[in-house]
């Protein structure tokens, strides 16, 4: 606690803990679903196999939404923002209580994805208030490690609770607690949560949102078709060139706009773009890998030949596993930047996932290896969560601190996105001439093209951040030695 206070977070330690219930909320949202989706699909009379189209449409909107809301974060405050979202996820987490259809679920799904921009606001809050501190930057890793460690928990708690409750309680009931759940987090804000100082204003660029959206529709959308059809599908790969080439002309169009929607040659700064590139490969295992490590856990080696053949217990076991590790490592980064640069911390943590990710090649017959090959990727995968928003918006100009931390979240998401898709492929056996998997097993060449891919990837992002100034995301020598400016 000393500690804390020297550093000067006891002075906004009241906005990052009512911050971090919020967090708290979205990591329940993203562990409580999870358990109960073969209970919804029989609610809605559905196959499981159209459970996937959920995760899809609100991956397309997630990648939607966050760069103009990060925008009109720095224009309007990050705080109204974050508010009219929380306002929006709370509206669609009641919808989904309701909904009879399943076009009606899928709809308040897909709306349900708001959520994914509450952490870059959160902290490019939090930024913007300690912005004229000697010790910004430290103050910001360490909130941002606060926040992720409540996320992680809460993911934790949700899984928990739903597994808890899915026996004694109808699937309407249960869809309620986390809607009730999120429309106390938009009192929170409201109540308890201060605006950003000097928002810069300005106006939205509209031509730019309409060319995004479209680029982004093409891009995701033709990623799930591939998963569906195949790579062989010409039409399919069509749709995604289509939309490759749209982010193309997207990024020509808002070199030349006074007040882009994104600017673009944030992607130049010698400290930025490492920081993007890592987040998109770092999407790669954080959003594209867990599900293949579930259905791994549980194939059945006496049948297939391979697999850890787990109970859904000791599955969640392992999972619960890589998301505490991930917890630690969120809280390690603030304090391993006290002896190490930013720049070098985050170096490790990439390195830290490329290990444990790596190790499944050659452990991966039991499942006490499968365990420690997650806790070594998941401390490092929580390092990266708080550690790449905070660099961002360290390294951003002032002006640009929410679209900096967006951009992070939003890259990311797109990494996962090809992710699943290429995994979704390789685990058919239908990627690179791999035979084919028996019955409903995935193939084991896909499961060791997801563990390669994302150990390679992660390398790759080691390296990236190797050409990250040796100074950047850190205070200043001169201002950090000064006393802590208090409240």
């Amino acid at each position: 606690m000393h500690r804390l206070r020297s550093t000067g977070f006891a002075s906004i330690a009241g906005i990052v803990g009512f911050l971090a219930f919020v967090e708290f909320t979205s990591g329940i949202l993203q562990g409580y679903y999870t358990p109960l989706l073969t209970d919804i699909a029989r609610h809605l009379g559905i196959h499981d196999a159209d459970v996937n189209w959920l995760e899809g449409a609100q991956l397309m909107l997630s990648a939607l939404v966050v760069p103009v809301l990060a925008k009109l974060g720095d224009m309007i405050g990050q705080r109204k923002v974050l508010l009219v979202s929380t306002a929006v996820t709370a509206l669609a987490s009641f919808g989904l209580v309701f909904a009879q259809e399943f076009w009606m679920f899928l709809v308040a799904w897909a709306l349900q994805g708001f959520y994914v921009i509450w952490l870059p606001l959160e902290i490019a809050l939090i930024w913007s208030r300690t912005r004229e501190r000697p010790n910004s930057a430290r103050l910001t890793r360490t909130s941002a490690g606060v926040l992720v460690a409540a996320l992680q928990l809460g993911a934790i708690a949700g899984a928990l609770s739903a597994g808890a409750l899915a026996e004694s309680l109808p699937v309407q009931v249960l869809l309620l607690i986390p809607a009730i759940a999120v429309a106390l987090c938009f009192f929170v804000i409201l109540f308890g949560v201060k605006e950003s100082p000097s928002p810069v204003g300005g106006k939205l660029d509209y031509p730019g949102l309409l060319l995004l959206s479209l680029a982004l529709l093409s891009f995701t959308g033709g990623l799930s078709l591939l998963r569906v059809t195949g790579p062989g599908d010409l039409s399919s790969w069509l749709v995604v060139l289509l939309g490759l080439a749209g982010l193309a002309l997207f990024a020509r169009v808002e070199l030349g706009r006074p007040d882009p929607l994104i600017d673009v040659r944030l992607f130049r700064s010698s400290a930025l773009w490492p920081v993007f590139l890592t987040a998109g490969l770092f999407g790669v295992s954080v959003l594209g890998a867990q599900a293949p490590l579930s259905t791994f856990a549980r194939t059945d080696p006496s049948v297939y030949g391979y697999g850890l053949g787990a109970s859904a217990g000791q599955t969640s076991i392992l999972i619960g596993s890589y998301v505490l590790s991930m917890v630690v490592g969120a809280l390690l980064y603030s304090q391993v930047t006290k002896l190490l640069a930013p720049r070098v911390a985050l170096i490790g943590a990439s390195g830290l996932v490329a290990t444990g990710y790596l190790l499944f090649l050659p452990f991966h017959d039991g499942y006490l290896q499968a365990v420690t090959n997650m806790v070594i990727a998941g401390i490092g995968s929580g390092a990266l969560v708080a550690a790449l928003p905070s660099a961002a918006a360290a390294a951003a100009p002032a002006t640009q601190t929410g679209v900096a931390t967006g951009l992070t979240n939003s890259v990311k998401t797109l990494g996962g996105a090809m992710a699943s898709c290429v995994f979704g492929i390789a685990l058919l056996g239908t990627l690179a001439n791999a035979p084919a998997a028996e019955g409903t097993a995935g193939s084991l060449a896909g499961y060791f093209t997801v563990w390669t891919v994302c150990g390679l990837t992660a390398v790759a992002a080691a390296i990236a951040l190797c050409f990250v100034p040796k100074a950047a995301f850190q205070d200043a020598p001169e201002r950090a030695d000064r006393p802590p400016v208090v409240a």
